[in-house]
C-alpha cells in the first residue's frame, strides 16, 4: 500500500490525508483547495508558491518541516535564481518557499498557500456598515501663511510656524476657544527634519495637519482640503481595513484578507503557544500582520487615488492575543492564570514605530482592552452598538474562535469571553472550510423525505433549483455548518444529545469511516469527486462550541439577575451569516423573542471607524471600558455543569419557548438532575 501523510493547508483550513510522492498543487486540489498555474506545472510561471512551514503543531498533532517534502528541483532553482527581487522583498529563502506543482509530499506537512497564489480566493466577510458619525477627527489641517524671516526678524522656523499656525487656529476655532499658545505646540521630530526645506519650497505659504491640536505632523506646500486615515479590525481569522476621508467621513475603500497568522494556530491559545515554544515565535506572528496591513494599506491608497504617506492616522483593535501581538508584546502571561494583559489603557504610538507605512509622523491609536481575553475589538463593539446608553438589558456577542460577550444597560456592564475554537467557522469539521467560491453557506432538510438542498457561495439558488451546481462544492463553510446540525436536530436525524438515530430508513444515512454520518452530497455533486456528509464527530465539535458559548450568555445573565436578555445582537463577520432560528434551535444563544435577535455585522470594525472619526468617541470608550465588570469564566464553579447542560439540543432543561414550535415532540432529559443543584 502507498503511504500517506496528513497535509494542512492555510488559510482555508483544509486538510486530509495524501499519498506520498503527489505534488503540493495535486494534494491541494483533491482536497478542494485551487492553486494558480498557467504553464501546465512547468515550472516557469511561479503562480503556485506554496511555504513550507515549520514546527510542532499540536492542533494537527504532526511535526510540519522542509525535509518531510522532495529537495528543491533544477526547474525551481533556475525559476528562484531568476528572481532575487522577488525573494528578497518576501524575505523568503527557497527551501521554504516552494512551486507546489514541483514539490513533492514525503512527511506531514503544513502548507500556507499566500494569496497572489489562491485561486479561488477567500471570502471575508466584514463590510463596513452604514452608520451616522459625528465628524470630529483628531487630525485637523489649517492654511498657515507667514513673512519669510530677514536680518531684522531671523526667528526659527519652526517658532515663525508655530506663531501663524496659532492665528490660524483662532482663525477656525475663534478667538475664545481652547487653543493651545504657539509656545505649547510641538512639531514631531521627522517632520521637523523636512520642515525648513518645505517652507522655502512653499515661499512660506502651507498646510499644516495638526494631531489632537497640538502636535504638527505635516506640513505641506500651498493649500490642502483632505485628510486620510484608516480604520482596521484584526480579528483572529480575517483582517478588515477601512481608509476614509477624515474631513468627509466618506469611506473610500475597504480591504479584507485573511489573517497570515493562522497558519501558526487557528485560535489565539495555540498561538500564544507558539510564541512561547518557539524563540522566534512573536517576531514571526508580529511581521505577519505588519505586512499584511501594509498590503492592505497600499491597495486601499491604490483604490483611492492617493499615497500611502498621505494617511494621517490609523484606529486598531483586535480580540487581547491579536492586540499584544501587533504590538510586539509577549503574550505569555495572556495564556496562563491570572490570564493578566500588559496593558489596559488605550495607546497612542508613531507609525513609524511598529513600521506602518502610512506618514512617518502619523498616529496609530489603538482602543483599550477589557479583559484578559475581552480585548480592543470588544471596545469598538461598545463604541459602535452603545449598550451603556439603553435602558433594556441587550446582549451582544462577538461569534467567533473566540467569542466575547456583553451584557447590559447604562447603569451596569458585565463582560466574559470563551474559547469556542474554530467549528463554528469550518476548521475541525470534516469538510469545513472558510467561505469561498463552492462553500456550502445554507442547507435545509425536508422532515418527510430527508432529502437536503443547499445554496452555494458562487452559485445562485438552491441546488434543486437548476444543473449548474453538478460539480461546483467543495465543503461546508460555517454559516451552513449551523444550518446542517439544526436540520439534523430538527428532523430527527440526531436526537437532542447529539447521536445519529440509525433506526431511520434513508439512504443518506450511513456508517462512514469514522462513525455514522449524514451525506448532504453526493461525489457526482462535488469538484472534489467525493461524498461529502455531516459526520457523528461534526455534530460532536458543534455541540462543544456552542456549549461553550452559551454557558458564557448564561452565566453573565445569572449575574445581572436575569433569566433572559431584552435583545440580542449578534457581531462580527461570522455572526451576520448565522440563521437566527437555526442558531436558537440548536442552542448557540439564550432563548429571546426572535423578532429581538439582530446581526449587526462588524461592529468592531464600525467601532474603529467611528473611533477613527470622533475623537471623543476615544475618550468615551476609555471611561466605559474601565467601568466594564469582568468575569473569568474558569473562577465559575458551577461552569462544568451548566457546560455539560448545554451540550444538548436546545439544552438539557431550559425550555426555550421561541422556538418550540419547530420540536413539538421534544420531551425532558433524565440526564438533567445528574448537573442540577
Amino acid at each position: 500500500m502507498t503511504q500517506k501523510h496528513n497535509i494542512i493547508l492555510q488559510p482555508s483550513g483544509s486538510r486530509g490525508q495524501v499519498e506520498a510522492g503527489q505534488s503540493i498543487r495535486s494534494a491541494a486540489r483533491d482536497l478542494g483547495v485551487e492553486i494558480e498555474s498557467i504553464c501546465a506545472e512547468n515550472a516557469t510561471c511561479g503562480k503556485c508558491m506554496v511555504l513550507i512551514e515549520e514546527g510542532r503543531f499540536e492542533k494537527y498533532d504532526i511535526n510540519s518541516k522542509r525535509e518531510n517534502v522532495s529537495p528543491v528541483s533544477n526547474e525551481e532553482a533556475a525559476y528562484f535564481a531568476r528572481r532575487p527581487a522577488l525573494l528578497k522583498s518576501k524575505g523568503w529563502e527557497v527551501g521554504y518557499v516552494r512551486l507546489s506543482c514541483q514539490c513533492k509530499i514525503q512527511g506531514d506537512v503544513l502548507i500556507n498557500v499566500p494569496e497572489e497564489s489562491q485561486g479561488n480566493k477567500q471570502i471575508v466577510r466584514k463590510s463596513a456598515s452604514n452608520r451616522p458619525i459625528e465628524i470630529k477627527p483628531s487630525v485637523r489641517k489649517y492654511l498657515v501663511t507667514m513673512s519669510p524671516p530677514n536680518l531684522e526678524r531671523p526667528i526659527a522656523d519652526w517658532e515663525r510656524l508655530a506663531k501663524g499656525l496659532e492665528t490660524s487656529m483662532q482663525l477656525v476655532h475663534g478667538v475664545d476657544a481652547k487653543i493651545p499658545r504657539w509656545f505649547d505646540l510641538s512639531i514631531d521630530y521627522q517632520c521637523l527634519r523636512t520642515l525648513s526645506s518645505t517652507l522655502r519650497e512653499a515661499k512660506w505659504n502651507v498646510t499644516v495637519s495638526v494631531w489632537q491640536d497640538k502636535e504638527v505632523i505635516s506640513v505641506q506646500p500651498g493649500y490642502h482640503e483632505e485628510s486620510y486615515g484608516a480604520a482596521v479590525d484584526i480579528g483572529s481569522t480575517t483582517v478588515a481595513l477601512y481608509l476614509c476621508n477624515l474631513r468627509t467621513g466618506e469611506m473610500l475603500a475597504a480591504e479584507s484578507e485573511m489573517n497570515p497568522q493562522i497558519v501558526y494556530g487557528e485560535d489565539v491559545m495555540s498561538r500564544i503557544q507558539y510564541t512561547i515554544e518557539y524563540p522566534d515565535g512573536l517576531e514571526k506572528l508580529h511581521k505577519a500582520i505588519i505586512s499584511t496591513l501594509n498590503k492592505l494599506l497600499k491597495q486601499a491608497a491604490d483604490t483611492a487615488n492617493i499615497k500611502t504617506h498621505e494617511i494621517l492616522e490609523m484606529v486598531l483593535v483586535g480580540n487581547s492575543t491579536m492586540h499584544h501581538i501587533l504590538l510586539n508584546l509577549h503574550p505569555k502571561d495572556l495564556g496562563l492564570a491570572p490570564f493578566v494583559p500588559a496593558i489596559h489603557k488605550s495607546m497612542d504610538i508613531k507609525a513609524r514605530e511598529l513600521g506602518i507605512h502610512i506618514n512617518a509622523s502619523g498616529n496609530i491609536h489603538v482602543l483599550p482592552t477589557i479583559a484578559s481575553f475581552v480585548g480592543a475589538d470588544t471596545s469598538a463593539m461598545i463604541v459602535a452598538e452603545e449598550p451603556h446608553k439603553q435602558d433594556e438589558n441587550w446582549l451582544l456577542i462577538d461569534v467567533g474562535t473566540n467569542a466575547e460577550l456583553i451584557l447590559g444597560n447604562r447603569k451596569r456592564l458585565v463582560c466574559t469571553s470563551t474559547p469556542t475554537g474554530p467549528a463554528l467557522e469550518g476548521a475541525h469539521v470534516e469538510y469545513g472550510m472558510r467561505a469561498a467560491p463552492g462553500a456550502m453557506e445554507r442547507i435545509s432538510i425536508d422532515e418527510i423525505t430527508l432529502e437536503p438542498k443547499y445554496k452555494v457561495i458562487g452559485v445562485d439558488g438552491w441546488n434543486t433549483d437548476h444543473a449548474e451546481f453538478k460539480g461546483q462544492v467543495k465543503g461546508i463553510c460555517g454559516s451552513a455548518i449551523i444550518d446542517g446540525v439544526a436540520e439534523l436536530f430538527r428532523v430527527g436525524i440526531v436526537d437532542s444529545r447529539g447521536k445519529f438515530r440509525k433506526e431511520l430508513e434513508s439512504k443518506r444515512i450511513r456508517k462512514g469511516e469514522s462513525g455514522w454520518e449524514y451525506v448532504i452530497a453526493w461525489a457526482e455533486e462535488t469538484s472534489i469527486g467525493r461524498d461529502i456528509p455531516m459526520t457523528q464527530q461534526d455534530v460532536r465539535q458543534i455541540q462543544l462550541a456552542k456549549a461553550a458559548l452559551f454557558t458564557a450568555a448564561r452565566t453573565l445573565l445569572k449575574r445581572f439577575g436575569l433569566q433572559d436578555p431584552d435583545k440580542v445582537i449578534l457581531a462580527g463577520g461570522f455572526g451576520s451569516f448565522i440563521d437566527k432560528e437555526k442558531a436558537m434551535l440548536i442552542g448557540l444563544i439564550p432563548d429571546c423573542v426572535l423578532d429581538n435577535v439582530y446581526a449587526v455585522g462588524n461592529s468592531a470594525g464600525d467601532g474603529a471607524r467611528i473611533a477613527l472619526l470622533n475623537v471623543e468617541k476615544r475618550k468615551e470608550i476609555e471611561e466605559v471600558s474601565r467601568k466594564v465588570e469582568r468575569f473569568e469564566l474558569p473562577t465559575d464553579p458551577e461552569f462544568q455543569n451548566q457546560f455539560m447542560l448545554a451540550t444538548s439540543f436546545p439544552h438539557m432543561s431550559e425550555p426555550f419557548p421561541h422556538i418550540a414550535h419547530l420540536i413539538p415532540n421534544r420531551v425532558p432529559d433524565p440526564m438533567a438532575k445528574n448537573f442540577m443543584k
